[in-house]
């Protein structure tokens, strides 16, 4: 099998388990905070910190929300089990970056890693997350030129697969749709407070010895509870139901 083709095959199987790869990540932050100490012993300091790490992984979901919020139904979802779209996105941050969403899941593995404050977590995390994605991305990107053609081809050569460039920005095709954005993200959004409140509770506990739940991460993560379960409930009435989408 031609190296090609082999990097497309991982990418296949690697595009059904790309849910759970997050929770080596937390595997590994786990480890780096057995020696953990709040910075110049001030826990209101690591505080701040943590919040600038929220501010990063937020950023994450907020590119996923206005993402998914813009696109036709049958694209850029939570799909699991195949590959597949029904259309070529190319409009809004798709006219400046061909992998917004994964762009955003970037962002919101990077903002936990950093709680620990260590570089070197960081940089295996950016590392495991490239060489991981991209395989998913270049099969991604083999069924996007057999399906879309030329198409693909001039979309793919004017637009950077990571790093969005700053000209070339064409409106989203569509209006702004919040009940498929939440529809769509509200488990991303649960699982991110999940794991910023066991981070946080791991990280008092390596530095004090007992585990404290911070009020502030407790009303984060009991808010983004709440919300993922009502749009489970949800998913049984037709108030997220979204006709154009």
């Amino acid at each position: 099998m031609a190296l090609r083709e082999e990097f497309e095959a991982q990418g296949r199987w690697l595009f059904r388990w790309r849910s759970y790869l997050p929770l080596l990540m937390l595997a590994l932050v786990g480890i780096a905070l057995r020696g953990f100490r709040y910075p110049e012993n001030s826990h209101a300091l690591d505080l701040q910190w943590e919040l600038l790490c929220l501010a990063v992984a937020l950023l994450g979901v907020g590119i996923r929300v206005v993402t998914v919020g813009h696109v036709p139904g049958g694209t850029s979802g939570r799909r699991t089990r195949s590959i597949g779209t029904d259309a070529l996105n190319t409009t809004g941050l798709y006219s400046v970056v061909r992998h917004p969403l994964y762009l955003g899941n970037y962002l919101m593995w990077l903002g936990p890693a950093m709680v620990v404050r260590s570089w070197g977590i960081a940089v295996v995390v950016s590392l495991a997350f490239w060489l991981y994605y991209e395989r998913i991305m270049l099969a991604e990107e083999e069924f996007l030129r057999l399906r879309f053609g030329e198409q693909f081809e001039a979309w793919a050569s004017n637009t950077p697969a990571f790093i969005p460039k700053h000209t070339g920005w064409r409106p989203w095709g569509l209006s702004f749709s919040l009940c498929t954005a939440v529809k769509r993200e509200a488990s991303g959004l649960f699982a991110l407070m999940s794991a910023f409140t066991a981070i946080e509770a791991g990280s008092d506990f390596a530095a004090t010895g007992r585990i404290d739940f911070d009020p502030l991460w407790t009303v984060l993560f009991v808010t983004a509870a709440t919300i993922y379960l009502a749009v489970i409930a949800a998913r049984h009435t037709r108030l997220l139901h979204c006709h154009d989408r």
